[in-house]
């Protein structure tokens, strides 16, 4: 699909960030004098990671002095939470895929306003696909501007019928969620763990109607909400709160947002009225 118009300044500004993103990512992907240390967290940040966070930042600083920016390798550089616009980078989301040699990475911009997303763009150059959208104005894919395509959410109405992607199955378990989530796996007809940004855009791609994640950081997931929903789907974190920071992410096509939460929700022990070995006695 094309247009006589341009896409908006912030966008224009979002898209060439992404471009210098997979240029730089793609020159070193697969070096064998990869750069690689482990955080605080205990996961991977390459050389790579830290250059091209640093390479969108002075961009963005020239471009659009005065606003926020909040990256996963630089933090907010003091800027806080109430900074009425500020942009959210993951240089590259999917670190432990582009060290390993899987092509399922790729460098996540998103831009907020008094807390609200409204731009949201998802660069994965070694899988050839990029994706973005800005509030209001739906949600795309195409590696230009110029050549890009609608995304819609699949319109699957019951679980049964519902394809399911996650990030790891050790996750839902750390977080005591691992009942919920496979119920959830058995109820749904197809389940395959893609993993991280792809998961989401899937979504919004129609190509699968759910996926989840039981801990995200605030930059997984801020270009990738906006893509969804603008995608006519619906984001939330585990509790149902539509927020970005909410440690955890669930995307569906909308229509089974509520049954896929019901179903992940852990559920309380319910006490016995008598003590178990009462219970259980012979006597």
């Amino acid at each position: 699909m094309t247009a006589p118009d341009g896409p908006p300044p912030d966008l224009t500004l979002a898209l060439e960030l992404a471009d210098l993103a997979d240029e730089m990512a793609l020159a070193r992907y697969g070096a064998p004098d990869l750069a690689v240390e482990t955080k605080a967290d205990r996961t991977p940040v390459t050389d790579v990671d830290k250059a091209i966070e640093e390479l969108l930042r002075r961009r963005i600083g020239s471009s659009r002095p005065g606003q926020a920016i909040v990256g996963e390798e630089g933090g907010d550089g003091g800027c806080g939470a109430g900074a009425s616009t500020r942009w959210v980078l993951d240089p590259i989301d999917g670190t432990k895929n582009y060290v390993r040699g899987v092509p399922v990475w790729g460098t996540l911009i998103g831009l907020e306003r008094d807390g609200q997303g409204v731009l949201g763009v998802v660069s994965a150059p070694a899988l050839a696909r990029r994706w973005f959208a800005t509030a209001g104005g739906g949600a795309w894919s195409g590696t230009s501007w110029w050549a890009r395509h609608r995304l819609r959410v699949s319109s699957v109405g019951d679980l049964s019928r519902a394809s399911l992607s996650y990030d790891s199955v050790v996750g839902f378990d750390q977080h005591g969620l691992l009942p919920g989530f496979l119920s959830l796996a058995h109820r749904c007809a197809r389940t395959r763990a893609f993993g991280d940004f792809w998961s989401h855009m899937l979504v919004a791609e129609g190509a699968i109607d759910v996926a989840v994640e039981p801990e995200v950081a605030h930059w997984d997931v801020a270009a990738v909400s906006v893509i969804v929903t603008e995608a006519g789907g619906r984001f939330s974190d585990l509790s149902g709160a539509t927020r970005t920071d909410g440690g955890s992410a669930v995307s569906t096509n909308g229509v089974l947002h509520d049954a896929v939460l019901a179903t992940l929700a852990p559920v309380a022990p319910t006490r016995s009225a008598r003590p178990v070995a009462a219970a259980t006695s012979d006597g």
